[in-house]
């Protein structure tokens, strides 16, 4: 500098520097605005040195009138020391010196090499919560994250900077509050070295919404993309670049045709739909894509094209795809599961019924159909009971409420009438079918046809009656010999002819109650061996019944010095049965306890009324039953008699017949303390 400039730092200056300091960014601040706006070099044509300019302390106005001799022309033939370049820069400096401390944005200027701040103003001040002298005592690496400080971060706050507006930033504030601001740094030097000024703007707010609206994208369950009117991607959520194994910077401003395939695009003709979209504001719904992305396995969506309104204009539309791909494997899973209990069903050899909660009838298989007749179309809606018979109707119907009601189903045996009037006798087993509250929606019928199990037993019950038939022949032969014996004497007596009257007529009487009684046997063995044809159940007195069964073994147990006692009570015992069936039943019985005893015993035979029910009890004193045969004595074939001395299926015969009539049989033994067998009938 020459000594003839103007003197760079006038007195008053330095008076009013003591008299009202001005802080050192202050005047820092406005240095730096002086050299950026007239440049390094005509700032040292002013005269002002670095070290004596940052020693001054000036108000704005004494800071203008300091610079004022080189920034105006002077009058009165003054020259003007300064070239008008310079004088240009100072203006502009004088005019921009106050934006530094005035702008309501953050400012700081940090050194570029050691990052440490050099300045801040006020509003940085109030934005971070530090104070000027916290700040000064940082580096400006302290404003990031702790997990972002690292040497990586050191290069970029020191790379070369520019006035362009670089990435977002996140700063913490003293009070560990985060906030996003963007920034845009420019070169400056000051005193002598590299530094550099940064304008900061707090975005947290437009950040925030950026977030969520990404957060909440992230979290849609479907795949999105919005699309502009060009077809191009504005955006895709994780869900979508995951199944698709794209990634954000290579999807979003492409072409919609650069993220499909293009035989997708044309097979579907999706650009034409979201085309449609912009031109209708509609939305399309409900359409099926099959899509495969590089090695992944075929996916399958449904997708829609929802046009996004801004301010009454369609500028976006959003593609929402939702992954379908498990529900349509299940789907097929449950048709494939659907048809195949359909076939099972239908190939079953049992009668299958579905119904409602009243008895109608939903579905009927084709053992149904062939035992019947009857097709489903001539049955759906129907009552069930209806093809039953009359007593089955009311068995059936019982059932019904009991399930609808929350109980537990159960089995009964009734005729199912036929489309040709026969009947055809079934056993049936109700269970419930139930929804996902427990709460019964209809029933599930089971079926077995009877018929041909019907011939097989009656066979058996035939061989079982004539097996019996040989125990008792002995001592029906010698029942009928006595009174054949008898007539056959007094008949020799009235064959002379001196016979006086009175005992004429006793050998006639003989004759005939020998004839009688001979005959009664003989009925007895008819019935016994030729039961009616007719099998329908009629009332009767279990009394009776039972009575006939005790005059066809009396004579056994005799023979074999049993006796048998009866305990009945004087009224009648009133029960729905088939007289011939029920004889059979305790006629097996009473000669299994017969034979129980080979060396004599007592057999008890006992009837009592119970409410809804008759019991009937017969006890015998022989060698009773071990505990591991009373689970199996009702097994068909069961026996623990001696080779040819039984068939193993008197009980299971008893127990059939007894099943058929709606009742029970049991048993109560100990091996060497006898057997109670106890049959209990429904009573009328």
């Amino acid at each position: 500098m020459s000594s003839g400039n103007p003197s760079p730092i006038p007195a008053f200056a330095r008076e009013s520097a003591l008299a009202r300091p001005i802080t050192t960014v202050t005047r820092r601040a406005r240095l730096i605005a002086v050299e950026s706006v007239i440049g390094h070099d005509a700032f040292g044509d002013t005269g002002i040195t670095y070290t004596e300019a940052g020693n001054w302390g000036l108000t704005d106005m004494q800071f203008r009138d300091s610079i004022r001799p080189y920034t105006l022309e002077q009058k009165d033939n003054v020259k003007v020391s300064a070239p008008v370049h310079v004088q240009r820069r100072f203006q502009i400096a004088e005019a921009t010196a106050g934006l530094f401390e005035n702008s309501r944005l953050p400012m700081w200027i940090y050194d570029l090499r050691t990052l440490s701040f050099l300045g801040v103003n006020d509003a940085a001040v109030e934005c971070y919560g530090y104070s000027r002298e916290e700040f000064l005592a940082m580096t400006v690496r302290q404003l990031h994250l702790p997990a972002e400080r690292s040497a990586l971060l050191d290069g970029a706050l020191k790379l070369p900077v520019s006035s362009v507006q670089e990435r977002t930033w996140q700063h913490v504030k003293k009070d560990g509050t985060v906030i996003y601001v963007e920034v845009a740094r420019s070169a400056v030097h000051f005193a002598g070295e590299s530094a550099c000024l940064v304008i900061a703007n707090d975005v947290s707010e437009g950040k925030r919404s950026e977030l969520l609206y990404r957060m909440l994208m992230d979290t849609i369950p479907s795949s999105v993309l919005l699309l502009d009117e060009n077809l191009c991607v504005v955006s895709a959520n994780r869900n979508f670049l995951e199944k698709s194994r794209q990634i954000a910077g290579m999807t979003a401003g492409r072409r919609l045709d650069d993220v499909f395939p293009e035989v997708i695009l044309e097979e579907m003709g999706l650009e034409q739909q979201i085309r449609n979209v912009f031109t209708s504001s509609h939305a399309t719904q409900g359409q099926r894509l099959t899509y495969r992305a590089p090695g992944v396995p075929i996916r399958v969506y449904y997708y829609s094209v929802v046009p996004v309104n801004w301010a009454g204009q369609i500028d976006h539309v959003m593609l929402l795809m939702d992954d379908v791909t498990e529900q349509v494997r299940l789907g097929e899973e449950i048709r494939r599961m659907e048809r195949h209990l359909a076939s099972v069903v239908e190939s079953a050899s049992d009668i299958v019924i579905s119904t409602d909660t009243e008895g109608n009838i939903l579905t009927w298989n084709k053992a149904a159909q062939r035992a019947t007749g009857y097709s489903l179309a001539e049955l759906k809606g129907r009552p069930f009971f209806d093809y039953c018979d009359q007593t089955g109707a009311a068995s059936v119907g019982k059932l019904l409420s009991k399930g609808a009601s929350g109980e537990s189903s159960g089995r009964i045996e009734s005729n199912l009438r036929t489309k040709d009037g026969r009947c055809r006798p079934v056993s049936w087993v109700f269970s419930q079918m139930t929804d996902d509250a427990a709460r019964t929606v209809g029933f599930v019928v089971v079926g077995r046809d009877l018929t041909e199990q019907r011939k097989f037993e009656l066979q058996i019950l035939e061989s079982q009656k004539l097996a019996a038939l040989g125990v008792m022949a002995r001592g029906i032969a010698h029942e009928i010999r006595t009174p054949l014996a008898v007539s056959s004497s007094a008949a020799q007596f009235l064959m002379e002819d001196d016979l006086v009257p009175e005992f004429r007529r006793e050998c006639a009487e003989k004759i005939h109650s020998g004839i009688r009684k001979a005959s009664t046997i003989i009925e007895n063995l008819l019935r016994f061996a030729h039961p009616s044809a007719d099998k329908s159940k009629t009332p009767l007195d279990l009394l009776r019944v039972v009575k006939e069964a005790l005059t066809l073994v009396d004579h056994q147990a005799k023979v074999q010095n049993i006796e048998i006692r009866t305990h009945f009570p004087p009224e009648p015992c009133q029960v729905l049965g088939v007289p011939s069936l029920l004889e059979q039943v305790f006629i097996n019985l009473l000669l299994n306890a017969i034979n129980a005893m080979p060396s004599g015993g007592t057999v008890d035979v006992l009837a009592e009324q119970a409410p809804g029910d008759v019991l009937l009890r017969v006890t015998d004193t022989g060698e009773g039953i071990s505990k591991e045969d009373l689970n199996k004595i009702f097994d068909p074939f069961f026996t623990r008699a001696p080779l040819g001395k039984g068939t193993g299926l008197g009980l299971s015969i008893c127990y059939s017949i007894v099943d058929q009539h709606g009742g029970s049989i049991g048993v109560e033994s100990e091996s060497g303390k006898g057997s109670t067998f106890t049959v209990r009938l429904p009573s009328l």
